[in-house]
């Protein structure tokens, strides 16, 4: 097929278990791509949903050559299936990603494509009002600003996988071959011009969200573990801050030894050293340890997915 045939603009929704918003979903993307003057496709991935998600893809992109389906063989998780989409994006000039839960307003797309045609190869959301309960809100607050503060580069804040890059983005990303994928920082570390745009997050249409507290804190682990040296640096830290308190407490025993000829008890003294030097050390193996395993996951080389079936209406 040539590059003629081809949409100029892909979006890539991945979905779990959502088929209460299915339709509406579908309802305003249809309207979104009415608003655009070029060939545009949309690729929904299916993250081996439980409902009747697939069954929906499945007749959408039977009847809509608009869409595209990617069935993937089991549960990935949202960032490789949103890896899968981008693997399988056609669109020649930019590729959009944006959650199927309707947070995400589809509405923008022109927005958003509108920056990327002033020369902006990223043009990342940034989230501005988020209808989160209060406890959430604090939690995303703190962990953008801390991870900014540890990560070897500019990983925007407030920012998450909603957003356009370029073909030439991601073609690169693509090419990264790392299993523990965190696409908001591999898309800032490719560079190129960046932009944000700023938008209200609305609430969940529908259903409640599919990101568990432990698949949450796996996103964050690979976020920092993947783009800052700061956890093997922390080692160093506490071996250093040890050493140091431990130098303090020999200097105050030998100062009270000869000044008030008096030695501090040495059980307490015991209990603390013990609790404190295998504190540091259990921290330090734990460190350790999530590079071991994230160096472990790469050189088994297993793909990052597994797609089960493409669905696709010809174009007539």
């Amino acid at each position: 097929m040539s590059n003629t045939n081809l949409p100029q603009l892909s979006i890539v929704i991945p979905l779990f278990n959502e088929e209460k918003v299915f339709t509406k979903l579908t309802e305003r993307l249809d309207a979104a791509l009415l608003m655009l003057n070029f060939e545009a496709e949309i690729v929904l991935v299916d993250d081996g949903s439980h409902d009747q998600t697939r069954t929906l893809i499945r007749e959408k992109c039977l009847r809509d050559s608009n869409y595209k389906g990617i069935l993937l063989s089991r549960n990935h998780g949202h960032q490789l299936a949103l890896s899968a989409g981008l693997k399988n994006a056609s669109g020649t000039k930019a590729i959009m990603v944006m959650d199927g839960d309707l947070q995400d307003p589809p509405e923008l797309i022109i927005d958003f494509y509108n920056k990327h045609l002033e020369g902006y190869d990223v043009v990342y959301a940034i989230r501005g009002k988020r209808k989160e309960n209060f406890i959430k809100k604090i939690a995303y607050w703190t962990y953008y600003r801390l991870q900014r503060s540890v990560s070897n580069f500019e990983i925007p804040i407030d920012s998450g996988d909603f957003g356009l890059m370029s073909r030439r983005v991601v073609d690169t990303m693509n090419a990264m071959p790392e299993q523990s994928r965190y696409l908001r920082g591999m898309r800032s570390w490719v560079g190129f011009k960046q932009i944000g745009l700023s938008y209200g997050r609305d609430a969940r249409m529908a259903g409640k969200s599919n990101y568990s507290f432990r698949q949450l804190l796996n996103l964050a682990f690979n976020g920092i573990f993947n783009f800052s040296e700061f956890p093997v640096k922390l080692i160093t830290h506490l071996g250093i801050y040890s050493i140091l308190l431990s130098l303090i407490y020999i200097g105050f025993v030998i100062y009270e030894r000869i000044v008030n000829n008096n030695v501090p008890a040495g059980f307490t003294s015991l209990i603390i050293a013990i609790v404190l030097f295998s504190g540091v050390q259990l921290i330090s193996i734990g460190l350790i340890g999530e590079y071991v395993l994230r160096i472990y996951n790469q050189v088994r080389n297993r793909p990052l997915f597994v797609i089960d079936e493409v669905i696709e209406k010809p174009k007539n």
